[in-house]
């Protein structure tokens, strides 16, 4: 895949899945802007290997569900890189576990901005920036398939929207613009450290095909594959990334 020429904004780009799409993008040859909002550490340390490496890259703190911080990204790069070819937003988390009983409207608020909101202001505001034959990538999930674990109806009605939102930008930005999604299954990332209990993460593991969790780095492979000019033909698409725990 070669991105020369290219520039990739990638929000929530400072661990796991974010930091492995910065990486890959910029091994393809895109010069990259890194949103971070807590993780520093990953995203400083990805600036300083793409430079080391001959590339171009810079980091940037934001909250992505804040207008205004997403518009100072944005302007930031279109300042540095003149323009903006493929658009990663990464951002996006489960929060908490919470049944609908136990659900608040500022929870159910908090994850539907977090996962949803955060990628709708990074590609407004991105946009009038994006010249033809740009492409959007969106992480949506495989919860938005099955309607997630126990606990997780808000952060899978969120990723439901990512999905949606990927087939309707599709149509109405094409030919221009290409729009994608990524659904991930069982990824080895902090989001199942924190959130999933090691005997369940072995369990579907076992009863994946492949027999194993998924990487950072099989995420990023299939994120960089849309977002190049190999996946010309392909809009609209949200891709299954599970070892094939579910089949869609």
């Amino acid at each position: 895949m070669d991105l020369n020429g290219k520039t990739a904004i990638v929000a929530g780009g400072g661990r796991d899945i974010g930091r492995a799409c910065v990486m890959r993008l910029a091994e393809a040859g895109a010069q990259v802007a890194i949103n971070y909002h807590s993780s520093s550490e990953g995203a400083e340390s990805a600036v300083k290997e793409i430079v080391s490496a001959g590339g171009k890259a810079f980091a940037m703190q934001g909250d992505m569900t804040k207008e205004a911080e997403v518009a100072k990204f944005v302007d930031r790069t279109v300042s540095e890189f003149g323009k903006i070819d493929i658009v990663m937003p990464v951002t996006g988390g489960l929060v908490a576990r919470k049944t609908i009983v136990e659900m608040t409207l500022d929870h159910w608020q908090k994850v539907m901005d977090l996962n949803a909101t955060s990628a709708f202001l990074l590609i407004k505001t991105a946009l009038p920036h994006i010249p033809e034959g740009g492409a959007i990538v969106n992480i949506a999930s495989q919860a938005a398939r099955d309607g997630g674990g126990g606990g997780a109806i808000a952060y899978a009605a969120s990723k439901g929207a990512v999905v949606t939102m990927t087939r309707g930008m599709a149509k109405e930005l094409g030919p221009k613009i290409r729009v994608n999604a990524i659904c991930p299954g069982m990824i080895d990332t902090d989001f199942h450290n924190v959130f999933t209990k090691p005997e369940a993460r072995k369990h579907v593991a076992g009863v994946t095909p492949l027999k194993r969790e998924g990487t950072s780095e099989d995420v990023a492979n299939l994120a960089t594959y849309l977002a190049s000019s190999e996946a010309a033909f392909i809009t609209g698409a949200c891709v299954d990334i599970n070892g094939g725990t579910l089949f869609s």
